[in-house]
C-alpha cells in the first residue's frame, strides 16, 4: 500500500508553534508589533524596495489595493479568465467591471496582444496574475499600459520570490498582492501582503484595512475590518526564514519531473524568468480528468485542476467572448505534486504513474 501523496501540504513546525505561544503570552493579539515587523521583513526578504501592508487575506489585499488606487464603479480592469475567481471578484467588489483577456499558452499568464485588444475608453488598469509562480510578461504589459495611460496592478498570490530579468514580482505595479493562504509557498495561516509603490497608496490601504482609521475613532474613509492578527504575523515571520529553502526544493522537484515525464507537455520557463513553482502544471492532450482519477485511484497521488472553469464562464461573470487559449488550458491543465514535503521516492512514483498511465491511454 502506497503512502498518499497530497497535491499540497502546509509546513508548520515547532518554530511556528513557539512564535504563536510568544504572542499569546504577550497579550498583544491583533494588529501590533508582530504585524509591523512582518511587513518590514517581508519587503526586505523579497527585495521589493517598497513598503508592504499586511491584511486578512489575499482577496482583501486585492480589493483594498484597487480601492486605494482609485478604481470605481464604471471603470474596467483587464484580468485573465484563467485564474482563481478572487482576481475578478476583487474588481467586481469595487463596482468596476473585470474584462477578461486570453493567456499565453506557454506561461499561462496574460497575453499582451489580447490585453491590448480588450482596451476600451473605460479601461483604467490591467492586473496580470503571475500564475503558478511564473512571472507574467511585465515588460510588454508595462509598455501597453504606458501607451494607453493605464495603471498596472499585480496578483502575485502564487509567486513569492519569482522574478523577471532580475526584478522581483511585486515591484512592477502600483500595488501587488501576495497570498499567505496555507497552501501557498509560505503561509501565515491566513492573510495577505500588499506591496505599494508610493506613500499615498500605503496610507489609504492602512485606512481601508482598519475601519478607515489611523488614529482611534478618527474615521477618514468608509473602511473594512481586514486587519492581520499578530498571531498570523508571527507564523509568517518564521516562514520567511524557511521559504528560500522550500523554493529551491520546489525548483529541484520541478526539474526532475520535467526531465523524466513522458506523455504530457511539461512547463517551460521564459528567458529571464525565475519560476517558483507554486504549482507544477502539465498539459494533458487527451482525458485530463481520467488521468487525474487514475493517479488517485491507482497510485494514491493527488493532483489539482487549476482551473477547470474559466472566470468568464462562471455565473457572476458570464461573458460571450472568445478566449481559445484559456478554454484549452481549462481542459488540459493538471498540477502534479511539487511541494517541499515530497521525497525522492515520491517523485519516482509520480513519474512512473504518469508515464505508465499516459502510455496505456495512448
Amino acid at each position: 500500500m502506497n503512502d498518499f501523496i497530497p497535491a499540497a501540504k502546509p509546513l508548520i513546525d515547532d518554530e511556528e508553534r513557539q512564535a504563536v505561544d510568544r504572542v499569546m503570552r504577550s497579550g498583544m493579539i491583533t494588529q501590533g508589533p508582530e504585524v509591523a515587523a512582518f511587513e518590514r521583513e517581508f519587503a526586505e526578504h523579497f527585495g521589493l524596495g517598497r513598503c508592504c501592508v499586511a491584511v486578512s487575506s489575499g482577496t482583501s489585499g486585492l480589493h483594498l489595493g484597487l480601492l486605494a488606487a482609485g478604481v470605481k464603479p464604471g471603470d474596467e480592469v483587464i484580468v485573465p479568465s484563467f485564474t482563481f475567481a478572487a482576481t475578478a471578484n476583487a474588481v467586481a467588489l469595487t463596482g468596476a467591471a473585470p474584462v477578461f483577456a486570453d493567456i499565453d499558452p506557454i506561461s499561462f499568464c496574460l497575453d499582451p496582444a489580447s490585453v491590448e485588444a480588450a482596451i476600451t475608453d473605460r479601461t483604467v488598469a490591467v492586473m496580470p496574475v503571475h500564475l503558478y509562480g511564473h512571472p507574467a510578461d511585465m515588460s510588454a504589459l508595462g509598455a501597453i499600459a504606458e501607451r494607453h495611460r493605464l495603471l498596472v496592478f499585480e496578483d502575485a498570490a502564487q509567486a513569492h520570490g519569482a522574478s523577471l530579468d532580475g526584478k522581483p514580482v511585486g515591484a512592477f505595479g502600483s500595488f501587488a498582492m501576495f497570498s499567505l493562504y496555507p497552501t501557498k509557498n509560505m503561509t501565515s495561516g491566513e492573510g495577505g501582503m500588499v506591496s505599494v509603490a508610493d506613500d499615498d497608496l500605503e496610507r489609504l490601504l492602512r485606512l481601508y484595512r482598519n475601519q478607515g482609521m489611523q488614529r482611534p475613532y478618527e474615521n477618514e474613509v468608509v473602511g473594512f475590518n481586514a486587519r492581520m492578527t499578530d498571531i498570523h504575523a508571527a507564523i509568517g515571520r518564521v516562514q520567511l526564514t524557511k521559504v528560500n529553502g522550500w523554493t529551491t526544493r520546489r525548483q529541484d522537484h520541478a526539474a526532475f519531473l520535467t526531465e523524466n515525464l513522458d506523455g504530457v507537455t511539461t512547463p517551460t520557463v521564459a528567458a529571464g524568468a525565475v519560476h517558483v513553482f507554486h504549482q507544477y502544471t502539465v498539459r494533458v492532450a487527451d482525458d485530463r480528468d481520467g488521468l487525474a482519477k487514475a493517479l488517485r485511484d491507482e497510485y494514491d497521488i493527488e493532483s489539482g485542476l487549476f482551473y477547470p472553469i474559466p472566470n468568464h464562464r462562471l455565473t457572476p461573470f458570464q461573458a460571450d467572448i472568445d478566449l481559445p487559449e484559456t478554454e484549452a488550458a481549462s481542459r488540459e491543465c493538471l498540477s502534479l505534486p511539487v511541494h517541499p514535503s515530497i521525497s525522492g521516492a515520491d517523485l519516482e512514483r509520480i513519474v512512473t504513474a504518469v508515464n505508465t498511465l499516459t502510455k496505456a491511454g495512448g
